[in-house]
């Protein structure tokens, strides 16, 4: 629907403007012109790396959580009814937890939004300038995305602009560092001392956040060996007592016969 919605808007236009004068129109492929640009492939990737690292982790709490369920189901009927609920209660908890971990890096306002909002962005900004400065210079009324959901039956390659814009990103880039370059040979050496100060800065930070993520884990890690230990010496008085019970059972048994 909506794409019969955009191709009767623009027969319409084209049609009502055709007697004031003809419509110029260009066509483009986004698709085609971010896998040539050397920095969109690079945050791709990057991107791609993160989501990979991400689902690991999340795998990995997913199938923790199923053997805490398995070893409930296997255990259940010889665990009092303490136990029962805290175990379902740890579940509970770790559930929770992958829930909120899943949305800080999938939310809509997760990691991955940020990241792609920090990498990919600034790249498709370059390209809608791009296309806006050619649109402008060879006076096109519309250009459309051929990737896109609106469908272009039939396309003459010399209305396609996509090779012309990654010329003029490519131009963009050029000059950028063409920049770069003469604002590093006029930056003073304190600049540089500035600069320095600031890495060692993040380095700092960097290094903070890593011990205290490490101490987070280990403090985890200590807990979970504690509820573990704890796990084993009640299912240890679990089998005493129900061995006692067994020999109990056992002996008045014998005793009768007698």
């Amino acid at each position: 629907m909506k794409r019969i919605l955009l191709l009767t808007f623009l027969c319409f236009t084209i049609g009502t403007s055709w007697s004031q004068r003809s419509q110029i129109i260009a066509y483009m492929d986004m698709e085609y012109i971010l896998e040539n640009v050397p920095e969109y492939l690079e945050a791709q990737n990057t991107l791609d790396k993160k989501v990979v690292k991400w689902r690991e982790k999340l795998d990995k709490e997913a199938r923790f959580i199923e053997v805490l369920k398995s070893d409930l189901a296997n255990e259940k009927i010889i665990l009092t009814k303490d136990l029962i609920e805290e175990k379902e209660e740890e579940i509970t908890i770790k559930q929770g937890q992958l829930r909120r971990l899943e949305s800080l890096y999938f939310g809509p306002n997760g990691d991955l939004f940020s990241l792609r909002k920090q990498l990919v962005k600034p790249i498709q900004d370059r390209v809608y300038n791009a296309i806006q400065t050619i649109a402008a210079k060879k006076r096109y009324d519309f250009v459309f995305d051929k990737s896109s959901e609106l469908v272009l039956l039939y396309s003459n390659k010399k209305y396609d602009i996509s090779d012309l814009i990654l010329r003029a990103i490519d131009r963009t880039r050029s000059l950028a560092d063409k920049i770069a370059d003469q604002e590093e040979k006029k930056a003073p050496k304190e600049l540089n001392e500035q600069q320095q100060q600031l890495l060692e800065k993040k380095e700092t930070a960097a290094a903070e956040k890593l011990a205290s993520k490490a101490a987070q884990r280990k403090a985890y890690e200590e807990k979970r060996k504690a509820l573990m230990e704890e796990r084993d010496a009640k299912r240890k008085l679990l089998r005493e007592k129900k061995e006692a019970l067994k020999k109990e059972k056992k002996e008045k048994k014998q005793n009768k016969n007698n």
